[in-house]
């Protein structure tokens, strides 16, 4: 699996597996049989309230902790208190550091995430996370943020999937030297029925899945598609061998609609709690 490496050094696998709304009790076993398809990178929230059955498959694995690489993120409700929010996340990993750790969403209506971010740069300064960053920050958050900031963020996790990509504020972030994450890749399964991508996929005897990860993969972008199937999951991580055509590229990247799927970060206020 390709990697990529972020502003401060840290290498983060490009495609990973993202848990939301993978129930409690079902996390472990779906995390393990992620670990199993030759998944590295999983991404895990507070909000989700999975983190400590993503720790029970780490611990389960052989896999040395060196080689996985866990994100989580802070909640919207816990943005005064980043510190404690951050050791109960750690302490329901069962981990002595966490890979990237993310304020999930910035709730402008708050004004708390710069103090957040500050919190969050304490954390990375005692070596409790390896880097830190952002998701759901919209281009005036991202200024806001910097004004006050010694720290430029990692990453920003956003939706993004062919018929919403955001391009002017992935290209921003990228020449803040932001790494773009994706979430909802697959527009929640929206964006591969279009008849660009199911004849690109017949052409390749690949899913629409992959083909659409392989999009992201061609673009730059950290992707961290869910699936609860393990044989769903090999598919998934097997779209890193398939290469798209400059053509096939283009003709994926002309399905933005300007459609999105999740919360308008400009508004979204809900505590996650």
């Amino acid at each position: 699996m390709s990697e990529l490496t972020l502003n401060n050094g840290v290498t983060i696998p490009q495609l990973g597996l993202g848990v939301f709304q993978v129930p409690p009790e079902d996390t472990q076993r779906i995390v393990e049989d992620a670990f199993e398809a030759g998944y590295r990178h999983i991404d895990t929230a507070a909000g989700y309230r999975n983190e400590a059955g993503v720790g029970a498959a780490i611990a389960a694995t052989g896999i040395p902790r060196e080689d996985i690489f866990v994100t989580t993120k802070l909640r919207n409700g816990e943005q005064g208190k980043a510190q404690e929010a951050f050791q109960n996340s750690r302490k329901a990993l069962g981990l002595d550091f966490v890979d990237l750790y993310l304020i999930h969403w910035p709730v402008p209506s708050q004004g708390l995430f710069v103090q957040a971010w500050k919190e969050l740069e304490r954390l990375y300064d005692n070596k409790q996370v390896r880097a830190i960053g952002v998701s759901n920050f919209l281009s005036d958050h991202l200024d806001t943020l910097l004004e006050s900031s010694e720290t430029v963020p990692a990453v920003n996790q956003i939706e993004l999937h062919p018929s919403y990509q955001q391009a002017d504020l992935a290209a921003k972030c990228r020449s803040l030297g932001i790494e773009v994450e994706a979430y909802s890749p697959l527009g929640q399964g929206g964006d591969l029925n279009g008849n660009a991508v199911t004849a690109i996929a017949d052409a390749h005897g690949a899913t629409t899945a992959q083909v659409v990860l392989a999009w992201h993969l061609a673009s730059g972008n950290i992707v961290i598609p869910k699936s609860v199937d393990p044989g769903r999951m090999r598919e998934n991580f097997a779209a890193s061998s398939l290469t798209l055509s400059d053509d096939e590229l283009a003709a994926i990247t002309a399905l933005e609609s300007g459609a999105r799927i999740g919360s308008d970060p400009a508004v979204a206020s809900f505590t996650q709690m």
